[in-house]
């Protein structure tokens, strides 16, 4: 028997994030969405591209929670989008009502499934998913350091001249713009990058990485990225189907990690076929704890603002 993959929100990010799962070939996706119709068009259109890719996996559109049933892994992609000038932070309050229909729609028929997070404010609605759902806190699981590392990596690689694969990073905290890039941890192929880009040069990539969802915001003037989160997405989906134990930062629960209690952060977690099996305690300075500190105000805040 396949397994099954639902993504909840047949946006840009959510359908595009069902034509990389469709492609890995390795469960049956079932896409969701309020808008009559517009789901079971997507879902036809990315099946029909099966002969032609070679996959077999069965795509299916719905507009009915009840075809989600039994789902292993439940990716939540729905909520309103982020405008220019626009905060995440602004995005709580519309999104709240939103997320918490749907977790509890998702607990309804797939009580054993592991939940990945993307709707923004994303440490937030995160936190709002574990609230009402329940789960233990290892199968809820908010996708931000993946692709906050990803711009990361990109902007050095581009600056060194050098293969993405040959850069290595962590950005850790919450998914906006108080996250924190750990540069002084950043090398490519082994060599940190301080040997390699001047450290007001190190400053500014740091501070693009954080602006880089506004950047594109921007540069779109309607709509946000989605090829980038979507593609990091698949990659948390690969360590959680093919249980490849992958270290890679997400947005989990802490419990006393990094000093932090009760909330949701960007830190280093091993991720496997159980979801978050390990969190990775990195040793930081004073001034990447103080960094981290400060997210994690930002983020309660938010928490607040919700009153859960």
């Amino acid at each position: 028997m396949r397994s099954k993959i639902t993504v909840i929100g047949a946006g840009f990010v959510g359908s595009t994030l069902v034509q990389r799962l469709a492609e890995r070939d390795y469960a049956d996706v079932v896409m969701f969405d309020i808008i009559p119709n517009m789901p079971q068009g997507k879902a036809l259109d990315i099946l029909e591209a099966g002969p032609v890719l070679g996959y077999d996996s069965l795509v299916t559109g719905t507009n009915d929670y009840a075809d989600t049933i039994n789902s292993d892994i439940v990716v939540i992609t729905s909520g309103f989008p982020r405008k220019p000038g626009m905060s995440r932070d602004d995005l709580v309050k519309k999104n709240q009502e939103i997320i918490t229909e749907v977790t509890e729609q998702v607990v309804k028929y797939s009580p054993n499934c592991i939940i990945i997070m993307v709707t923004n404010p994303l440490d937030a609605m995160a936190q709002l998913a574990l609230h009402v759902s329940g789960f233990p806190r290892e199968r809820v699981i908010g996708q931000a350091g993946v692709l906050d590392t990803a711009r990361f990596r990109t902007f050095i690689a581009q600056e060194v001249g050098v293969s993405v694969r040959d850069v290595q990073a962590y950005v850790l905290g919450g998914h906006g713009d108080t996250m924190v890039p750990l540069s002084r941890m950043c090398t490519v192929a082994g060599v940190p990058i301080s040997q390699l880009i001047p450290a007001e040069r190190i400053e500014q990539i740091v501070q693009r990485t954080r602006d880089g969802g506004a950047e594109i915001v921007k540069l779109l003037g309607t709509g946000s990225a989605y090829f980038a989160p979507s593609a990091s997405v698949l990659q948390m989906v690969d360590a959680i189907m093919l249980d490849k134990k992958m270290i890679m930062p997400c947005t989990v629960y802490l419990q006393g990690e990094y000093g932090i209690n009760n909330l949701f952060m960007g830190v280093p977690v091993k991720l496997g076929a159980r979801g978050m099996e390990e969190i990775i305690q990195v040793e930081l300075n004073e001034s990447e704890q103080a960094a981290l500190k400060k997210s994690a105000a930002a983020v309660a805040e938010l928490i607040k603002v919700m009153g859960i």
